[in-house]
């Protein structure tokens, strides 16, 4: 029995004398590989990018709306449209009477256009907050400030704006104090944000955040708002401050018994946990499709292996012949499988790489590829070589001496 050195080396010299062929077969399982990769890296990021950006809220914040924050059934949205608005009282009812609830603001929102001299935005965000939202909105104020609870309550014409906005109206300049038009008003500008990128290839910091006085002034007629809660640290007070601010607005409107509440509550983990349910049928289907890409790079991968039994019945001959068992010429063929497709899976593996850096430099999203999915394709394109190179290298080791000797 040869050591297995000498294996190796035999298989590598084979290898070696058909290049054009290995290449090819490698290039085969290298993209099988390097397709599974690129998948499973964009459905993590994806879902790290839900994580970061459109679940975060905080750990210890819900929200409460009039419409379901993410419908899968259209049928709950239609039914959703009849319930009653949710009005600055309702606000204020959950501030006076949950005692687990440290912050509680409201928030609405609609689209106007904005301007600054001869410089216009079309669809524009305009977001009415209460003074209150300070200690409970994410979004982190890069320069100025936020307006006062005085500033809320006389329905001021001061705003803060995203950086959309900036790199359009202020491009070098000094913002703060300076006036832009939201429809027919002129606002001071009190206040810049932190620059938030785009979400799903949305853009995000075309808005203007301006007091919920103002806003109401500005958007007329009646309207919902969302309301924002912050909780008391720790997951049991979180709990108790949704349960508590459930009880408040059933009572305010009516709702006794067995009857559903007509709002909806969100946190980051309910969102999370709808992108997961909804990402794991993605994941699921384009798993398949690249585990097909990766069973096709098999298949040629036997088909080769086929051929070259085909053309080494010779020197399988003459090997048997000086005393090589049918065990030597099985591991043989074997490695040879095996090492064309580690080589492909290495190859892939790094391209996988290649593909996370390039959306990492070029994106806002967060691609990276984890050790452990690197060590999953090296080990399919490893269990790929051995399974579909077991009866080419099978066929190779039954075939009768004295017949090989005889093929020209």
């Amino acid at each position: 029995m040869l050591a297995f050195s000498d294996n190796l080396r035999q298989s590598l010299h084979a290898l070696a004398v058909h290049k054009l062929r290995v290449s090819l077969t490698v290039l085969g399982i290298m993209m099988g590989v390097a397709t599974l990769i690129t998948v499973m890296t964009l459905i993590q990021g994806a879902n790290l990018y839900v994580e970061e950006k459109i679940a975060n809220l905080g750990t210890n914040v819900f929200q409460i709306s009039r419409l379901p924050f993410a419908v899968t059934d259209f049928n709950v949205f239609l039914k959703a449209l009849r319930n009653r608005y949710l009005t600055l009282d309702d606000m204020r009812a959950i501030a006076e009477r949950c005692p687990d609830c440290q912050a509680v603001g409201a928030q609405a929102q609609t689209t106007l256009s904005t301007r600054y001299q001869d410089r216009e935005l079309q669809d524009t965000a305009i977001i009415g907050q209460t003074a209150s939202m300070v200690d409970i909105d994410t979004r982190t104020i890069e320069e100025g400030r936020y307006f006062t609870p005085m500033e809320d309550e006389r329905g001021a014409n001061v705003c803060l704006i995203g950086a959309k906005l900036l790199e359009e109206f202020f491009p070098g300049l000094d913002p703060l104090g300076r006036k832009i038009r939201i429809g027919k008003e002129e606002f001071t500008v009190i206040g810049v944000y932190e620059k938030i990128g785009a979400i799903l290839g949305q853009e995000q910091d075309n808005f203007v955040v301006i007091p919920m006085g103002a806003f109401q002034r500005l958007r007329g007629g009646r309207f919902s708002v969302m309301i924002s809660v912050k909780a008391a640290a720790g997951e049991a007070a979180f709990e108790r401050a949704q349960d508590q601010a459930r009880l408040v607005l059933r009572a305010r409107r009516h709702i006794t018994g067995n009857r559903e509440d007509d709002f909806f509550i969100g946190t980051a983990e309910s969102y999370i946990e709808l992108w997961r349910s909804i990402s794991s049928a993605f994941f699921a289907t384009f798993v398949m499709v690249s585990s097909i890409a990766a069973v096709v790079g098999g298949i040629v991968i036997m088909n080769v292996m086929l051929v070259s039994v085909t053309q080494r019945t010779k020197e399988i001959g003459i090997r048997r012949a000086v005393g090589a068992s049918q065990q030597d010429i099985l591991r043989q063929f074997l490695t040879e499988s095996v090492l064309q497709c580690v080589v492909g899976g290495a190859l892939g593996v790094g391209a996988g790489f290649l593909c996370a850096l390039a959306l990492r430099t070029w994106t806002s999203f967060p691609a990276s590829v984890e050790t452990w999915v690197a060590l999953l394709g090296l080990g399919l394109s490893s269990a790929i070589g051995l399974f579909f190179g077991i009866y080419p290298a099978v066929r190779a080791a039954r075939l009768d001496p004295v017949a090989a000797l005889r093929t020209e």
